[in-house]
This record gives C-alpha cells, sequence and structure tokens, in this order.
C-alpha cells in the first residue's frame, strides 16, 4: 500500500468539492483572489471547509490554489504568500476533526500559460515558498492540481520533496479528441510517466470537463502509471449567464458516474468546478451503494 492511502485507508476515498464557486455564494467578486480571504475573511473560509466535512467528505483542501507567490504577484500579495498558506493550512486543519485528512491545493504559477516559457529558478522558488508554509500550517498531503505543462509540474514536485510530505499531481485534460488532452498537448500516458519518475505518491485529472469524460483518463493515468489515481471532475460544462459561469448538472447525475470511476481504477473521487456540498453527499451515497450491491 502507498503511503498515501496508508493514512487513510482502503478507497474509495470521497474527497470535497469545488471552493471557488462557494466563495462567490458568500460574496466573491469575479477575478478578486480568494487565497486572500485566509486572512481577511477566515469565518468563511472555515465555513466552506466545515461544510464539506459534514457532508462526508473524508479529505478536504485548502483555499490556497493560487497561493504562489508568482501567481499572487499579479496581485500584488506576493509578500502575504507564506501568511497565505499557513493560515489556509490551519484553517481548514481546525475544521477536519478526527479522521478527515488534510490535502494543501496548490496550482500552476499561470506564467507558463501566459508565455509558453518558465523562468525555472522563480516557479522553483515559488513552489519552495508554497510547500513549506503549507506544511507548517499542518497539512497532510501537497497536492499540485490543474496543471497542463509536464515541466512545471516537475519544478513543482522537486520544489516540494523537502517537506517530506506525500505527494499528488493533477493535470486537466481538457483539449483535443475527447478531452484527453491538456492545453500544453499532454496525453495521460505522458504525464503519468514524467510523474513516476518524480517519485510522486498518486496521479491524477480535475477540472476542465464533465464526469462523463473521466474514466476514459482515469483508467489511462492508471494503466501508465499504476499510482493511486485522484480525479475531480466539473459539474458539466458551464455556460454563461450574466459573466457567471453557471453549472446546471444535478448532483444525482453527476454521482452516477461513481460506478464506472472506480472500476476504471479512481482511488480518490470529489468534484470541481460547480459541485458543491450537495455532490458530496451525493458521491458518499453512491459509494456506499456502491459498496454493499
Amino acid at each position: 500500500m502507498s503511503r498515501l492511502l496508508s493514512l487513510l485507508g482502503t478507497g474509495p476515498v470521497i474527497t470535497d468539492g469545488a471552493w471557488g464557486t462557494e466563495f462567490q455564494k458568500r460574496g466573491l467578486a469575479t477575478g478578486e483572489p480568494a487565497d486572500a480571504w485566509n486572512l481577511t475573511r477566515p469565518a468563511d473560509v472555515e465555513a466552506v471547509a466545515r461544510s464539506y466535512v459534514e457532508a462526508g467528505s473524508m479529505v478536504i483542501l485548502t483555499n490556497t490554489f493560487r497561493g504562489n507567490p508568482v501567481a499572487l504577484s499579479t496581485h500584488g500579495q506576493g509578500d502575504q504568500a507564506v501568511a497565505i498558506n499557513r493560515r489556509g493550512a490551519e484553517l481548514s486543519k481546525q475544521q477536519a476533526g478526527g479522521g478527515v485528512r488534510v490535502f494543501a491545493s496548490l496550482g500552476p504559477t499561470g506564467k507558463v500559460m501566459a508565455t509558453g516559457e518558465i523562468d525555472e529558478q522563480r516557479v522553483t522558488d515559488g513552489f519552495r515558498i508554497q510547500a513549506e508554509a503549507l506544511a507548517e500550517g499542518g497539512a497532510d498531503v501537497l497536492l499540485f492540481e490543474t496543471f497542463s505543462d509536464v515541466e512545471e509540474a516537475r519544478l513543482a514536485v522537486r520544489a516540494a520533496r523537502p517537506t517530506g510530505l506525500p505527494i499528488i499531481v493533477s493535470f486537466a485534460f481538457d483539449s483535443g479528441k475527447n478531452k484527453a488532452r491538456t492545453m500544453m498537448g499532454v496525453t495521460p500516458e505522458t504525464a503519468a510517466r514524467a510523474m513516476v519518475e518524480e517519485g510522486v505518491d498518486a496521479i491524477g485529472a480535475n477540472c476542465g470537463a464533465g464526469p462523463e469524460s473521466f474514466a476514459q483518463i482515469c483508467r489511462r493515468l492508471k494503466h501508465a502509471s499504476g499510482l493511486p489515481v485522484w480525479i475531480k471532475p466539473n459539474a458539466g460544462m458551464p455556460s454563461l449567464e450574466a459573466g457567471q459561469a453557471v453549472y446546471t448538472m444535478t448532483a444525482a447525475t453527476f454521482a452516477s458516474h461513481l460506478p464506472a470511476l472506480i472500476e476504471a481504477g479512481a482511488s480518490f473521487l470529489g468534484g470541481c468546478c460547480g459541485t458543491s456540498p450537495e455532490f458530496v453527499r451525493a458521491l458518499v451515497r453512491a459509494a456506499a451503494s456502491c459498496a454493499f450491491s
């Protein structure tokens, strides 16, 4: 058994749902960085974390997806990275309670997609600062999520390795035929093999599409890596209404895909954009039905 699953026992492990759309319900403006709420509106961050614990999540994330100092610098908050990340881990840890683990959320810097190039030293330093602060705050696992570029993911893993925490890397497969490539053209096999080379503890896919396209991705990641697989689809594809992304997939429809994802090899199952505590409750019920059917 991997050291990651040894934290939780055998799978599937039901994780949490989206954080960004939950913050929008609480007044987060479009384009406003949610990470700063760890310092300015901690009660709202705690409320989202608590809502997922109460819904049955065995894993909750941290409000630190854009907490890398490189990403924060675009909002003039790069010098607050350590405080934002440490506090983000502390807030989730305080709400986790017994048996629930905190997986720290670390997103890409955004610079690769913007320029097509990597400033290796700056990116490495940014991930190191973020990972160390999250470890200091009490995170159990580091989750690099929504990555598109393999080389940036390699730098992230190497920067985080000294923390000693288990590491998951999850890619967003949102392009190409059948949504089977990242925006940088990376296939599941390429991502999986690269991360195996880096010695990660699990590989995954999140965001980019609804659950109907994730079984094939999950199966390919599992076959190419042999590692536990982290899966977090969106609640379908959104439509734009008054400038806001609106997701119409129901929790029941979302959870109906759970058996196929388990069959494809998923060890961790949760939701990304557009999902909520209602979706987690539906996944918990679906997992229980699978276990006893």
